[in-house]
C-alpha cells in the first residue's frame, strides 16, 4: 500500500495557498459571486469547511458521521447547499477561523490514521490516501472558483498529479453514473504536467487514448471548464465519449460549465 504522506503534504500546501488568497479579503469581497450559481466566495469557503468537518467525522467518529448521512438522506437535493448557506452566514473572520481549525484537525487525523484504515463516506469507503486526494481535489477546484471571482490567475503546480490520477481512476464511475456501458478495455492517458513531466496511465498499446495538458484534464474532471475550451485530444469512440462525461467527484453528474463561446 502506498504511503499517504505525500498527498497529505500536498493537501496542506494547497489549503495554505488558498488561505493566502482569502486571508486579507475585505468584507465585501466575501460576497462576490463565483461561477457556481448563487454561491459567493463565502459559500465556497463554507463548503470546504463543511466537507472538512464531515471528513473529520468519518475519520474519527463513525457514529456521528452516520448521523450526518441520515440527515443527508432526508434532504437529498439540498444538504450540500444548506451546509454552505449556514457557513456563509457567519462573519468572515469566524468562517475563516472555523475553516482553518477544521482542516488542521482533519490533516492531523489523516496523518495518525492507521495506514490500512477505510473510512465511511457518502459513496464507497475511502482509504487515507483517497480521502486526502478527494479533499485536495475539492480545495483546488473551489479555489479556482474563488480565484475567478477575484480576477486572480493561479499558477498550476504538480500537485495536480493526485487529481489527474483520481480522474483516471474514476473513469468507470463516470460512465456508470451517466447510465452508459463501461468500456471493457483500459485507455492510455498521457498528460503533460505543469513542470513539463509526462504523466502516463494505462497500457501503451491501448486503442483508445487521451492526451493533453494535465491542467486541462483536471479542469475537465472537476467540471471547471467545458471540453470545447480545453486542449485535450481523444482517439477512439469510447475515449471521446469519456471526455464528455468525465467527473472525479462522487454523486450525480453535475451540470458542468458552458463553453466560453456560449451554448455547447
Amino acid at each position: 500500500m502506498s504511503d499517504p504522506t505525500p498527498v497529505i503534504d500536498d493537501l496542506c500546501e494547497e489549503s495554505a495557498e488558498l488561505d493566502r488568497l482569502v486571508a486579507e479579503l475585505r468584507p465585501e469581497q466575501w460576497n462576490l459571486g463565483t461561477p457556481a450559481p448563487r454561491w459567493t466566495v463565502a459559500h465556497q469557503i463554507a463548503h470546504l469547511a463543511w466537507t472538512d468537518h464531515s471528513s473529520l467525522l468519518a475519520v474519527t467518529d463513525r457514529d456521528a458521521f452516520s448521523r450526518e448521512v441520515e440527515k443527508a438522506l432526508t434532504q437529498p437535493g439540498d444538504f450540500v447547499d444548506n451546509g454552505a448557506e449556514e457557513g456563509a452566514a457567519k462573519p468572515p473572520e469566524r468562517l475563516l477561523a472555523d475553516w482553518r481549525a477544521g482542516r488542521e484537525a482533519l490533516h492531523q487525523a489523516l496523518r495518525v490514521a492507521p495506514e490500512r484504515a477505510r473510512f465511511p463516506w457518502y459513496g464507497p469507503p475511502m482509504s487515507v490516501a483517497s480521502m486526502a486526494t478527494a479533499r485536495l481535489m475539492e480545495t483546488w477546484a473551489h479555489g479556482l472558483d474563488i480565484a475567478d471571482a477575484l480576477g486572480v490567475r493561479r499558477t498550476p503546480t504538480d500537485r495536480l498529479r493526485h487529481i489527474a490520477r483520481l480522474g483516471v481512476r474514476t473513469r468507470d464511475f463516470a460512465f456508470g453514473v451517466h447510465g452508459l456501458p463501461v468500456p471493457f478495455e483500459e485507455f492510455r492517458v498521457e498528460l503533460t504536467a505543469p513542470s513539463g513531466e509526462l504523466w502516463t496511465y494505462g497500457p501503451e498499446d491501448a486503442d483508445d487514448r487521451v492526451t493533453g495538458p494535465a491542467l486541462d484534464f483536471c479542469l475537465l474532471v472537476t467540471q471547471r471548464a467545458h471540453r470545447a475550451d480545453l486542449a485535450l485530444e481523444a482517439v477512439g469512440p469510447d475515449a471521446d465519449r469519456w471526455l464528455d462525461v468525465a467527473q472525479a467527484f462522487a454523486g450525480p453528474p453535475g451540470p458542468g460549465r458552458t463553453p466560453r463561446g456560449g451554448t455547447p
